[in-house]
């Protein structure tokens, strides 16, 4: 993000109010936007350059270039590492990169091959995802990114596979009733796997804890910018696994609000389609409006399930563990990267 930027003065947050969550939902839905994918290296580097020079005081006041280069930056850098986020995994490609796996999952009369071929699909983007957005403080092993995937896919594939078995000998509903259960399947699979799935790729931040900083005034950042280095760099008080546990629950909780709506809505909505004569005249329509169905429903509900909590989180001191009681910044505050 902008903030890895070096300058002797720091960049505004955001153009939104972040404590408000009408506010963070607009700035999530900046920094998702897909239009950043087709932007070149030069034109990160300029961009880049134009906040530098922002921070370096050469540019007075924030403008509309600016705020367009701080986008660019924001959805493309990783806000620990300041570096490039591998491109199919960044948030703004996260619909793209989702909607072919979610459609082959909601298809129709999916056997047991087909279901788990599908989970496995979607269990790999999961982790390459939440591993590419991770708080990067406590970085996995590859024997664990290997262990948490394994045991990601096989929970999602025993769900998914459990309930196909189960809607099927359902006697007592009616066929209209067996065919929505059975287009709900996916969801219970996706939604119980996407939140296990966050909570195993990032289960080592929860065992050795998440660097937390103290929040500074707005001088106090500036007075540390004018260092050369960010307003966090180098100013950490410690590894916090009530942070790390918070961060990671979150994360897991906006999983699940963001695949909900996506999992549910189109599949009840092609429902209805199938009734209308005119999809009955043309079924070939039904894949492509189900994959249309599927794109309006993520592009709306990813900013709101993002924007559920801070991706920069901020809590009392004393709230966490004891050796940060009263080492807290302005207010007793300290904050941490949630991740995403």
């Amino acid at each position: 993000m902008s903030s890895s930027l070096p300058g002797v003065r720091s960049l505004p947050d955001s153009q939104y109010d972040l404590s408000t969550y009408w506010g963070r939902v607009r700035h999530t839905a900046s920094i998702t936007d897909p239009r950043t994918l087709l932007v070149s290296s030069a034109g990160l580097t300029d961009a880049k350059n134009l906040l530098i020079a922002y921070k370096n005081g050469q540019i007075p006041n924030m403008t509309p270039d600016l705020w367009k280069a701080k986008k660019v930056v924001d959805s493309t850098l990783h806000p620990d590492t300041g570096e490039s986020v591998f491109l199919p995994f960044r948030m703004s490609c996260f619909v793209l990169s989702n909607l072919v796996v979610t459609a082959g999952m909601l298809t129709p009369g999916l056997g047991n091959r087909g279901t788990i071929a599908w989970q496995v699909a979607n269990q790999s983007l999961n982790v390459a995802i939440n591993y590419s957005n991770a708080n990067k403080s406590s970085p996995l092993s590859w024997s664990k990114i290997a262990q948490s995937y394994f045991l990601a896919v096989g929970a999602s594939c025993s769900v998914a596979v459990g309930l196909n078995s189960v809607v099927p000998r359902l006697k007592s509903i009616t066929p209209s009733t067996r065919l929505i259960l059975g287009r709900l399947v996916p969801f219970a699979a996706v939604a119980s796997a996407g939140a296990l799935n966050v909570f195993l790729m990032r289960g080592e931040e929860i065992r050795t804890g998440i660097d937390v900083f103290p929040v500074l005034s707005q001088k106090a950042k500036e007075a540390f910018a004018a260092q050369g280095k960010s307003p966090t760099e180098g100013e950490s008080l410690g590894k916090s696994q009530k942070a790390a546990t918070l961060a990671v629950g979150e994360t897991a909780v906006s999983r699940v609000l963001n695949s909900s709506p996506i999992m549910v809505i189109p599949a009840l909505a092609l429902v209805r389609f199938q009734k209308t004569e005119w999809l009955k005249k043309n079924p070939r329509w039904t894949t492509p409006l189900n994959l249309g169905l599927i794109l309006v429903t993520s592009y709306a509900v990813l900013p709101l399930a993002l924007a559920a909590f801070p991706q920069r989180q901020k809590v009392m001191a004393d709230s966490l563990e004891e050796r940060f009681h009263g080492r807290g910044g302005e207010g007793g505050l300290v904050e941490f990267n949630r991740g995403i």
